[in-house]
């Protein structure tokens, strides 16, 4: 064979593929540079694949870098075509019966690539696949291996609260000539994919960023090291040795990785999540929640709090209603007469809470001129529910040969195809007998490594479920087209976009301290687009307009989740709640295709201040929180406000804000007290500069 090179120039990013006389394929570049490789290129593997039982050759510790057969495979052919999203590479490489094609999707004028691998035992023997990755890049660094790496912690209460290290800082040094032990590696293991970090992570080198997601909602990893005096990034779904997956391929079978997106840019962080927030929009289902949003009104936080009676929600309907809400959903407790976290599944409303039925509080919702909404967490049965107690245990994830009871709860198989009919037959009842419009759809639990029953090891067993749900999900929106699902898990939990891809609406987070809810809603864009972004808005019964006014800032920009006891306010704090709902409602069609900056840089949860924009066309809209600053706040504003830009302050419109614009400099100076909030729209008074 003679040595050729695959090359592309797409969307401001390079390709470099290089295929060797003996046929083995190296990535020598995907950037937003022209390449420019360094060190041998031997290392440049496309993709990484290791079987149990075959040489890992390499010094590698706990990297994922020497394997076999991905060291062995040799190019077969490879294959560019164009799809609805745009530019698709597929390579073909082959060992000893298997077939392994990468997948690289590019999108048109967007700086981000989707990559996923694919392998076909064509051989007459099984192979134990105990990693395969999904991307891998050497030498994105260059000559350097040094850098800022950005972390996405997330936990409950505390989404999406990114922090910034050196390598270093992780205890990284080059201090071998050609690799070091030492891996910066961030992994989640369970159903709860983002419990303590986003499956995201970013890498800026020299001003060149590059951000990666996940696209799982099982089990995943990354890591960065050094291999032949050069950094490289390995991202992959589950695997072996972090997460208990192994698939055992056999004859005839096919496997596909999990999907990850990675941009490039060569700006900061911020412009690449600009790119991943197009991209998200890209690969998103087409949905009028998304291209109208509308404002929800949830029962739960801060409010009823899982205690809804018939009694209890007539006022607060009234009240929502209003307030200009579109949806109104009842959340959790409507199925049980008391303490309900045990017995969930059966999902029968309650004749104590509802002595009239279910059907009543719905249709008054209705009749008010909202969709009506019910709480839902249906991939799990409480270990109390009647109806656990009467389906096999093949119902529900098993580990050496017993159910798995997590937080007083069976996790349910949806490989099992009686348990999709019992899924679909709720969703029924919901929709068909109910009448329901909005399902928040919660998940509350995480079963660890997965279930091995029917598997062939838990973490595969995992994944198989969470591809079946998903492949359910998709079976419903299509059934019922017009009914919006929240994707919720304790908050975000699962805030990822193989789930996000389908549901338009994700609860951020379970925050019930208005004050600390202004953190995440400022970084919330980072995980999210602004239009599927659910921010509670639950003002205080004995608050006042102040803390009202905080409130709606934490959800103006974003999906207001509108809370709290309405009815009990007084009719100077109803009015900023009506004002809020309705300048989102006069600006939302825009938010949605605007995109996110960050003008003094991510909020973390000790600031005095916090301030996130989005950024549409000729009009950036901006939410500035003053949680204790005593001095001034100083917003540099040079990236959104052209020439003769204007500021002014939209809401709230009746309390004072004391604020200046300095054109020249482009800085926007307030003076406004502590725990006090403003929503800001800044106007190009000429387009170009």
């Amino acid at each position: 064979m003679k040595e050729f090179n695959i090359t592309l120039h797409e969307n401001n990013l390079y390709l470099d593929i290089k295929v060797t006389a003996d046929g083995d394929v190296r990535l020598l570049n995907l950037s937003s540079n022209e390449p420019k490789p360094c060190g041998n290129e031997k290392w440049y593997r496309l993709v990484e694949i290791q079987e149990s039982g075959l040489n890992q050759k390499d010094h590698h510790g706990c990297k994922h870098t020497g394997t076999q057969p991905g060291s062995l495979l040799r190019y077969k052919s490879h294959a560019l075509n164009r799809n609805h999203y745009g530019s698709k590479l597929e390579i073909v490489q082959e060992w000893q019966g298997l077939e392994v094609i990468s997948h690289i999707q590019f999108y048109d004028g967007i700086a981000v690539v989707s990559s996923w691998t694919e392998i076909a035992n064509h051989s007459k023997e099984a192979h134990p696949i105990e990693y395969i990755s999904s991307f891998a890049l050497t030498g994105f660094s260059g000559e350097k291996r040094e850098g800022i790496i950005h972390i996405p912690h997330n936990t409950w209460f505390g989404e999406c609260q990114w922090k910034s290290y050196t390598m270093n800082e992780f205890g990284y040094d080059p201090v071998h000539d050609e690799f070091s032990m030492k891996r910066i590696n961030l992994s989640s293991t369970g159903s709860w994919p983002a419990s303590e970090y986003l499956p995201m992570g970013s890498f800026e080198n020299d001003g060149q960023t590059t951000t990666w997601q996940i696209e799982t909602s099982a089990s995943w990893t990354w890591e960065i090291s050094d291999i032949g005096g050069m950094l490289y990034l390995q991202i992959s779904g589950p695997s072996y040795q972090e997460n208990n997956f192994l698939k055992n391929l056999k004859p005839g079978e096919r496997f596909l990785s999990e999907r990850c997106a990675v941009a490039f840019s060569n700006d900061d962080f911020q412009e690449s999540i600009r790119e991943l927030t197009k991209y998200r929009r890209a690969i998103r289902r087409k949905n009028e929640d998304n291209e109208h949003p509308s404002v929800i009104f949830n029962d739960y936080m801060n409010c009823l709090m899982g205690d809804p009676t018939t009694e209890k929600e007539y006022p607060l309907i009234d009240a929502a209603a209003k307030s200009g809400c579109k949806y109104y959903c009842i959340d959790c407790g409507w199925y049980d007469d008391g303490e309900w976290w045990n017995g969930v599944g059966e999902w029968l409303p309650s004749k104590a809470r509802f002595p009239g039925g279910i059907k009543e509080p719905l249709d008054y919702i209705r009749s008010k001129g909202m969709i009506p909404g019910l709480w839902l967490e249906l991939e799990v049965m409480g270990i109390e529910c009647p109806l656990a107690k009467r389906v096999p245990k093949d119902w529900f994830f098993q580990r050496n040969g017993r159910p798995i009871i997590d937080h007083s709860r069976y996790q349910l198989d949806f490989r099992n195809p009686k348990v999709i009919e019992f899924a679909d037959s709720v969703i029924a009842r919901l929709v068909n007998e109910y009448g329901v419009g909005y399902i928040k759809m919660d998940y509350n639990i995480n079963v660890g490594v997965g279930t091995d029953y029917n598997a062939d090891s838990a973490g595969e067993g995992l994944l198989g479920h969470t591809r079946a749900y998903l492949n359910w999900i998709d079976s419903i929106f299509s059934r019922y087209p017009e009914l919006v699902i929240e994707n919720c898990g304790s908050g975000g939990m699962r805030m990822t976009y193989p789930l996000l891809r389908q549901h338009s609406v994700q609860s951020v987070t379970d925050q019930t301290d208005y004050i600390k809810m202004a953190a995440i809603a400022c970084n919330c864009m980072t995980a999210v687009t602004p239009e599927q972004a659910a921010i509670w808005s639950y003002p205080l019964k004995d608050g006042n307009e102040e803390e009202t006014v905080f409130n709606m800032v934490n959800a103006v920009l974003f999906r207001i989740h509108q809370s709290g006891h309405l009815p009990e306010l007084s009719a100077a704090r109803l009015k900023l709640v009506k004002e809020g709902i309705d300048y989102h409602k006069s600006i939302c069609n825009k938010l949605k295709d605007g995109l996110p900056f960050w003008p003094t840089g991510l909020a973390t949860m000790s600031d005095a201040f916090h301030c996130v924009g989005i950024h549409c066309g000729d009009t950036a809209f901006l939410a500035v929180w003053n949680i204790s600053s005593e001095e001034n706040i100083e917003i540099p504003l040079a990236s959104v406000a052209g020439s003769n830009a204007s500021v002014k302050c939209v809401y709230p419109k009746t309390l004072p804000t004391n604020f200046s614009w300095d054109a020249d400099v482009k800085i926007l100076t307030l003076n406004i007290p502590a725990k006090t909030a403003r929503v800001f729209e800044v106007r190009r008074g000429c387009v170009s500069e």
